[in-house]
């Protein structure tokens, strides 16, 4: 998406859910509580934000991927921090290059479902356009990797109840971020700006949002040349979101449904 019609919709989005229902990003910056928000979704156990954790681990994570050529070069410098990550990937994204989707997995980081055309879902968003976008992505994932996605992270961090019910039929586990580091990589703030949002609110237990597919050139290989060493240095230990839950992705794609 152009970079400014990307901010147009992400305003005009949230103008909408800032009204009708609860968004990660304008919830981030202290909405008006919603009937159903990140409380009480995380007494449910349908949505996660964080795991709080005392064993000194954090999830890198990336959305919007894989990208042809800044997906590789994230690939080998997670590679050099013995790094493992959590790619929530756009299934048009897979389908157009799917041998960088299966270098993913082969490196032993985890591929989530990011829709298959970064689809924001509305408060009006039906049920059947929903699952559409969702399944979509899922054949893309099994068809180059072999391996049924569990994880979902909507597009912007806009949810609703809707959202949520389905993807807890579906099986899905909706996957946030730590609300103290979105670093707002794909707007390209600069490379310092996104060093200092992780370095500065790094905890146990974070999922950090960055991007591996931006629009123009990304700001996020040179950060994180910067932000793997010195995470390293403090401790920190790499791991996905799977791993940082305490939870498997089944060998057997049918455990999921």
């Amino acid at each position: 998406m152009h970079k400014r019609l990307r901010k147009l919709v992400l305003w005009t989005a949230s103008f909408t859910v800032f009204i009708c229902f609860t968004p990660g990003h304008v919830e981030s910056t202290g909405s008006p509580k919603t009937q159903k928000g990140r409380e009480y979704y995380e007494k449910t156990g349908d949505v996660t934000w964080e795991y709080p954790s005392q064993k000194n681990m954090i999830a890198l994570t990336f959305d919007d991927g894989p990208d042809p050529v800044d997906t590789p070069q994230i690939l080998d410098l997670l590679k050099k921090y013995n790094a493992k990550s959590t790619f929530f990937v756009v299934g048009k994204q897979v389908d157009e290059h799917p041998e960088v989707a299966r270098r993913q997995v082969a490196e032993g980081h985890e591929l989530a479902n990011h829709t298959y055309t970064h689809a924001y879902f509305t408060r009006n968003s039906s049920v059947a356009s929903i699952r559409n976008e969702m399944e979509k992505t899922q054949q893309s994932i099994i068809k180059v990797t072999g391996q049924k996605s569990y994880l979902f992270r909507p597009p912007g961090g806009f949810y609703s109840d809707r959202m949520i019910d389905t993807c807890r039929k579906d099986g899905y586990l909706v996957v946030m971020w730590s609300w103290h580091q979105d670093t707002w990589d794909w707007n390209r703030p600069g490379v310092h700006k996104i060093v200092n949002k992780v370095l500065n609110n790094a905890r146990s237990g974070d999922i950090v949002l960055m991007h591996d597919h931006v629009e123009g050139k990304s700001q996020t290989i040179e950060a994180l040349k910067q932000i793997l060493p010195e995470l390293q240095k403090r401790g920190f230990r790499f791991v996905t979101v799977s791993e940082l839950a305490g939870r498997h992705i089944p060998h057997d794609a049918s455990q999921v449904h």
